[in-house]
């Protein structure tokens, strides 16, 4: 079982272990397990290295370190890293010279002594749920190898749920945090947006980009994400005054009965039944698409005009179809997002805290990477963000949370998939979703074992590890 990240600091600011023993294990771990999983593109073994090697000099000094020392983590490979280049899952930004300063959030996780040690594995331009990228291979989920893991932050959720390392980083622009977390049975946070900087991101949707943290329980995931934004959250002393409530409507269609049975015992933990609906969400989710598009092709347009052979082609002709959109249907797409939004938040004069699903169920097979919509079969990567797009226009902040496993022993292997929900709350209550995570994590109710065992099978052919 690998350690928290909480654990593994621990250990090295107390003398168990140094830093520079905590990165060989995790540079080991990488090679042995992610074969099968392609989730790590780069390893960044010497800066790892050197950086492990400074950690443990300055506790022999009896100097402080952070609350991450010798922590390694993965980092997506949209965020800018330190002689490294930002290829965002891509051949087109490949020749691009390698870049000078890391990420701000990167800077941030450094300086509470966590160690980049892999950048991971994503959608081409993070457009896309599914992580198949044609250029650096398909990302398999450690809970099921035949299995996606979800994007477009796939190498990011795989990295935790097969134990590669214990928090990573990714970005969320439509439901890029949330959908893989969920598919993968992994914690993932999408801040209010605004919150944690951008500067050194590789943008998507300038409109809606947001980046966040991801771990493989409750407590790591608030201490990255604590580290990200350089404050240490408000404590909410009782969450039993939370006010809570479960979305229907648009949230309750086409779910696996296990899903929808796990959402009510979470409403039920807090003594309700309550259901609010969200006004229009299919034409919230419409306008998401219109925006995403829009800005993604007019952001690509002059490398599309040049070297458009060089993009993969499922995500050059959204692009390029984005890019033709006139002007008149983007700025309707906005007048709905600002009306949207002003009636979400409204909402939350009322609630402190809804509670949704992140997925219609478990993750789609590769080899049939289709989901049941309306009771036909969608594709996966395009329609993975049923439930997570029509949240991101409003801006909130959305924690992804793994429901418990099934109990019984009857369960089959498709039962014992991880299946994810969203706790949303007002921008700028992030206390308030880890509050009710955490308890419902002491409940039992949320919390999926992590890592997954290891691969039965290995295949080098997949990974793009180097």
């Amino acid at each position: 079982m690998t350690m928290t990240a909480a654990a593994q600091a621990n250990a090295v600011r107390f003398g168990v272990k140094t830093a520079r023993e905590t990165i060989e294990a995790a540079i080991e771990t990488v090679g042995i397990r992610d074969p099968a999983y392609c989730s790590v593109t780069r390893l960044l073994a010497e800066r790892a290295r050197r950086m492990a090697d400074a950690i443990d000099i300055r506790i022999a000094r009896g100097e402080q370190v952070g609350p991450l020392a010798g922590v390694p983590f993965g980092v997506k490979d949209l965020f800018d890293v330190a002689g490294e280049v930002t290829t965002a899952g891509s051949v087109v930004l490949a020749s691009d010279p390698p870049k000078e300063d890391d990420a701000i959030v990167v800077q941030r996780l450094i300086a509470a002594g966590a160690i980049p040690l892999a950048l991971l594995n994503m959608d081409e331009f993070a457009y896309g749920f599914a992580t198949e990228n044609a250029h650096y291979g398909v990302t398999r989920n450690p809970r099921d190898t035949d299995r996606l893991a979800g994007g477009s932050s796939g190498g990011s959720a795989a990295a935790v749920a097969g134990g590669l390392v214990p928090i990573t980083i990714g970005s969320d622009t439509n439901g890029s945090i949330r959908v893989p977390a969920s598919l993968c049975g992994v914690w993932g946070l999408r801040p209010t947006q605004g919150r944690l900087p951008l500067g050194g991101v590789y943008p998507f949707a300038a409109s809606l980009d947001v980046v966040g943290p991801f771990a493989g329980d409750v407590d790591d995931l608030k201490l990255a994400f604590e580290a990200m934004d350089g404050h240490a959250l408000d404590e909410v002393p009782d969450t039993r005054g939370l006010r809570v409530a479960r979305l229907g409507g648009w949230f309750e269609q086409d779910l696996v009965p296990a899903l929808r049975e796990g959402l009510e015992r979470l409403t039920g933990f807090f003594g309700t039944s309550r259901v609010v609906e969200l006004p229009e969400p299919a034409r919230a989710r419409a306008a998401s698409f219109v925006i995403t598009a829009a800005e993604g092709g007019s952001l690509h347009l002059p490398r599309l005009r040049t070297r458009p052979i060089d993009y993969d082609p499922a995500t050059r002709d959204r692009l390029m179809a984005g890019a033709m959109l006139p002007a008149a249907p983007v700025i309707r797409a906005h007048r709905v997002r600002n009306w949207f939004r002003e009636q979400v938040h409204a909402l939350f004069e009322h609630v402190d805290v809804l509670i949704a699903p992140a997925t219609v169920g478990p993750a789609p097979r590769i080899d049939q990477p289709t989901i049941m919509v309306g009771g036909k079969p969608v594709s996966a990567r395009a329609n993975l963000g049923l439930f997570t797009q029509p949240l991101s226009l409003a801006g909130m902040p959305i924690l992804a949370a793994p429901l418990a496993p099934p109990a019984h022993e009857g369960a089959s292997a498709e039962e014992r998939l991880p299946l994810g929900v969203q706790l949303i709350a007002a921008p700028g209550k992030e206390a308030s979703l880890f509050a009710m995570a955490t308890a419902l994590s002491q409940a039992g109710l949320l919390g999926f074992p992590t890592p997954a065992p290891a691969p039965v099978h290995m295949s080098s052919s997949n990974s793009g590890n180097s």
